[in-house]
């Protein structure tokens, strides 16, 4: 079998496939774990809560009574969005730094999970 001279030394092609192979189900394996995890955030001092698995689907939200005030639903609604974007930056950034450790830091693999 001929040796593929692309700067991997003496790895041949049927070696460097199945290495590309192992990789990718462990990708797979590592991505659906990360999709079964949970992330929670809050809001307002706790006030609000939001909780999220790593498809980004939202479990569940807790709210302090102290903070649904008939008068203000606008102020309730902010707190929402906010508990909910921050716990969407957690999972981003979680997913990011493993794809990160999964690519070596290579790069360009971020958005596509």
């Amino acid at each position: 079998m001929a040796k593929y001279g692309g700067g991997y030394g003496n790895m041949n092609m049927t070696q460097l496939m199945k290495q590309a192979q192992r990789m990718q189900r462990k990708m797979e394996e590592q991505q659906a774990e990360f999709e079964q995890k949970e992330f929670e955030a809050s809001a307002g001092g706790g006030a609000v809560s939001v909780k999220m698995n790593g498809k980004k689907d939202l479990l569940g939200i807790t709210l302090s009574p102290d903070v649904v005030d008939p008068e203000d639903i606008e102020m309730l609604q902010d707190l929402i969005v906010a508990a909910f974007n921050e716990c969407n930056a957690k999972i981003n950034e979680e997913n990011a730094k493993n794809m990160d450790s999964m690519t070596g830091g290579m790069g360009g693999f971020g958005g596509m999970f």
